[in-house]
């Protein structure tokens, strides 16, 4: 019997040990010395050293990539680039560096995903954002978050993925134009979540493993576990963020942009969680409502983002957010210093890369880039490669092998100076003995004298682990003024873990001297919900600084705000917790400006009652007005979003809503504001058309509101200057491109001949001028000099993202085409070749379609010698406002 269990045990010992032995990699070796990549060093940091790592033969195109902890690169390549249509170009290479000498030595292609966009290595598991196709129809079905594992270690997936979260993008206008607007970044946190980057395509019913459906016009922040459960969204407002850069204490940057015809602007901006951002509709007239951004710096396309945090790089490029912006072909650092529960920031150039498109730093210190490279809109096989880049004195360190390590072990990573080595020791610390794990992670939470970001990353974990009294330390913890502002973050990560989280300690923090501590016990009194505390947060002031814009003037969207905060996260909250009758209380007794700043949002037939019965009782005239000011806001709200539809790189940014409609409660707010009205002063109604006007009412008899009239221009003959012919007419685009690389050209004539040439039918140059085609007060900033020359010489190669030829047929037979200015959801207006503008009713619309071609023809600069057209090029790339 005996001799039989032996046997047994030696039998299974050996199945065992055959089935965890690790499968042969099948990565391909490179001839890295071939990789054909020069990396500019004019301008680039003296003491950084950086070397090409995977040139386009292995790695074209590459749009996002990710490092895992020990070094291996995983590179999305996207041959169908932000603007294609059709699938199956696109996939991950995994790179390997086996001798550590800054150059790959072996690839695999890990999985085939088409547009990706995102990537977070995780052990064996690697998480993609990407684009997904029917493959009956060939045609694009949405987004999905999904991950890949590879358990048997050889380098490649050991099948399909498995979905995270589905339709993260609405697919209306991904089948239309492809992602350039789509979902993009994803980044894990200290706190254990993925944080993804949604452009302002926004998403309809995206859905997680747990069945929760979700929907968000717009662009923002939306985090999931990493098991795909507890799907939520972060923030909100924002245009086009392309990823997040998160640092070890939980705050969030990104670099976002404003195409609204005054050029790319890029908006550099601080998420706060449950924070609203403004884009398209508050951020120029209802700035007082929004978190504005921390600086707008002109021209750009923000993409890859990291929170640089290793102690092996010099301080002087340590501890900062570092942005990528492909458009200026720089990588950027914002210098951040704390103001409030925000920042402050000043931007430097920190590297410069062709189109950057992502970056990633190893455990070991190695930072990772991609670069596109010129790919152009659809993706390039012969352009794009990945770079690494080390401090001079740098030295390599291999990063152990997480699994073979102890408990105690993991928990001394997580006093390592390297937020990535603290990342990856925390995450695998939460998956041992939870009574173990928490004890380690106690540990160091409670240690007053380790470093604040050891004690966060602790914290979190011991949060992640959720063993047997963590609730109750974690309180007791709170009062460390240390960690207490981490602590309540912690407590209320979960809304899974809410039930027994006592509000008291969360009321008490609202008087804490530190306005971070402020903003994560209003964060939290929001998450978990209760009305009772609405009298807590209603004692929270408005700042001074809380104004309306002016009429007719844009507000400070990208000027540093830090007093709103706490107010704005206030209203955040009591409307979280639908807390009207706390609310109208205080507006009764003319005691809280910021309850009739929550009412605005709260679309309930109590609201108007109560807003009624406020104004009906006061003789305060300008609270009176406040009052009336609020039901106009109420009249309409926001049409619900089903993913059909989309603004467009131009909306119609007049705000407060983009859809508005009418609902149950709009009748009974007409008959008051028309009764008011009809009691008014004549010299004093103007005050309700500035109403109707600013909140789009459409109530006739108040006035206000103007029709737009298209603005009549002269026609600008292109065929007439096309068909001339000069050098550049006569000679092969290859030679012209040489030949003026080697002219300075006359910024003073290039200007005129921006006219003589018929530029300024459809391009403007200076801010304020009619909306008309792609701006080029700031191409200088946008794109290099030979990009400029190359677009004029081949329109088509490379269309301006929104500014594609529009074909529209209308009910009465008629056809136009040009390109979009403007639009609303009553009325689009477009500019034709010959630069006049016409207004057509969304409702006389027949059909409408993107062409594939740019509106502006081939042969413009047809009759210029290579002269004229240096000096051309030179002065538009001179235009950085």
């Amino acid at each position: 019997m005996h001799y039989l269990l032996k046997l047994s045990c030696i039998v299974i010992t050996v199945f065992t040990l055959q089935n965890c032995t690790q499968v042969e990699s099948k990565a391909i070796p490179i001839d890295n010395n071939s990789i054909g990549v020069k990396i500019e060093t004019d301008g680039n940091p003296k003491d950084i050293l950086i070397t090409p790592f995977a040139g386009p033969d292995i790695v074209p195109s590459p749009a996002c990539l990710a490092v895992a902890p020990s070094g291996e690169v995983y590179v999305g390549v996207d041959m169908m680039g932000s603007l294609g249509k059709e699938p199956g170009k696109g996939s991950i290479i995994k790179l390997i560096d086996k001798d550590n000498d800054g150059k790959a030595d072996l690839y695999s292609e890990y999985a085939k995903v088409d547009n990706p966009r995102g990537i977070i290595a995780l052990g064996d598991q690697l998480f993609v954002l990407h684009t997904t196709f029917s493959k009956e129809t060939g045609i694009a079905t949405g987004m999905d978050l999904v991950v890949f594992e590879d358990k048997d270690h050889d380098d490649i997936a050991d099948g399909p993925s498995k979905p995270i979260i589905e339709n993260i993008c609405s697919p209306t206008y991904i089948v239309k134009r492809g992602t350039d607007h789509a979902t993009n970044g994803i980044r894990m946190g200290i706190d254990g979540w993925i944080y993804i980057a949604v452009g302002d395509f926004g998403f309809h019913n995206a859905t997680d493993r747990t069945g929760k459906k979700m929907t968000m016009l717009g662009g923002g922040v939306v985090r999931v576990r990493p098991d795909g459960t507890e799907m939520e969204i972060y923030t909100h407002g924002l245009r086009n963020i392309y990823d997040v850069a998160i640092d070890p204490y939980m705050n969030i940057y990104t670099r976002g942009n404003t195409n609204d015809g005054g050029g790319w602007n890029v908006r550099f901006a601080h998420h706060i969680q449950s924070g609203e951002y403004g884009y398209p509709v508050l951020f120029k007239h209802f700035t007082n409502e929004i978190i504005p951004a921390l600086v707008d710096v002109g021209g750009g396309s923000g993409t890859g983002a990291l929170f640089m945090d290793d102690n092996r790089w010099p301080e002087q490029y340590n501890h900062v957010p570092m942005m990528a912006d492909w458009g200026r072909n720089q990588l950027f650092i914002h210098r951040v210093s704390p103001d409030g529960a925000s920042f402050k920031q000043t931007e430097e150039a920190f590297v410069k890369l062709a189109q950057i498109t992502d970056l990633d730093i190893d455990a070991s210190g190695r930072l990772y880039m991609s670069a596109w490279d010129g790919a152009g809109y659809s993706g390039n096989p012969d352009k794009g490669f990945v770079t690494r880049a080390v401090p001079k004195n740098w030295e390599h360190k291999a990063f152990p092998n997480l699994k073979k390590l102890s408990v105690k072990e993991l928990a001394r990573l997580l006093k390592e100076r390297s937020a990535t080595v603290r990342l990856y020791a925390q995450q695998e610390l939460i998956t041992r003995s939870a009574k173990k794990a928490a004890a380690a992670a106690w540990d160091i939470a409670s240690n007053k004298e380790l470093p604040l970001d050891s004690r966060v990353a602790a914290i979190f974990a011991y949060a992640q682990i959720n063993y047997k009294g963590t609730l109750e330390n974690l309180i007791e913890l709170s009062q460390d003024k240390t960690v207490k502002e981490f602590t309540l973050r912690a407590i209320t990560d979960r809304k899974s873990r809410l039930k027994e989280v006592p509000v008291n300690v969360f009321v008490d923090a609202l008087k804490d001297p530190s306005d971070r501590v402020k903003a994560a016990a209003i964060v939290g009194l929001g998450r978990i919900g209760n009305p009772k505390t609405a009298n807590a947060l209603l004692q929270i002031p408005v700042p001074a600084n809380a104004t309306v814009p002016a009429k007719g003037t844009e507000g400070p969207h990208a000027t540093p705000n830090s007093a709103i905060i706490p107010a704005h996260l206030a209203v955040k909250a009591l409307v979280n917790m639908n807390a009207i009758d706390a609310c109208l209380q205080a507006v009764k007794n003319e005691a809280s400006a910021l309850g009739i700043w929550a009412l605005k949002y709260m679309h309930d037939t109590r609201t108007i009652d109560g807003l009624i019965e406020a104004y009906n009782a006061s003789e305060n005239e300008p609270f009176k007005k406040e009052i009336l000011t609020t039901l106009s806001r109420l009249y309409k709200k926001e049409a619900p979003y089903d993913g059909s539809w989309w603004w467009s790189t131009r909306p119609d940014t007049h705000g407060p809503y983009y859809k508005g409609i009418t609902w149950e409660g709009s009748p009974k707010i007409e008959a008051f504001l028309t009764k008011v009205w009809q009691q008014t002063n004549d010299s004093e109604k103007g005050f309700f058309a500035d109403l109707n006007e600013k909140h789009r009412m459409g109530i006739a008899v108040f006035g206000g509101e103007k029709e737009t009239i298209a603005k009549e221009e002269t026609k600008v003959d292109l065929e007439k200057i096309k068909n001339k012919k000069g050098q550049i007419g006569k000679t092969s685009i290859e030679d012209v491109m040489i030949a003026i690389s080697k002219i300075k050209g006359d910024p003073a004539k290039g200007e005129k001949l921006f006219t003589q040439q018929g530029c300024v039918a459809c391009h403007s140059i200076k801010k304020g001028e009619a909306l008309k085609g792609p701006f080029m007060g700031q191409i200088g900033s946008i794109m290099t000099r030979e990009q400029i020359a190359e677009s004029i010489l081949k329109p088509n190669a490379s269309i301006s993202q929104g500014f594609a030829t529009v074909m529209v047929h209308t009910k009465d037979e008629k056809s136009y085409a040009g390109f979009v200015t403007s639009e609303t959801p009553d009325k689009l207006v477009m500019r034709n070749i010959a630069g006049q503008e016409f207004t057509i009713k969304t409702s006389d619309i027949a059909s409408r379609d993107e062409l594939e071609t740019s509106m502006m023809p081939a042969g413009l600069a047809n009759a210029l010698s290579f002269e004229e057209f240096a000096s051309l090029v030179t002065y538009l790339s001179k235009q950085k406002k």
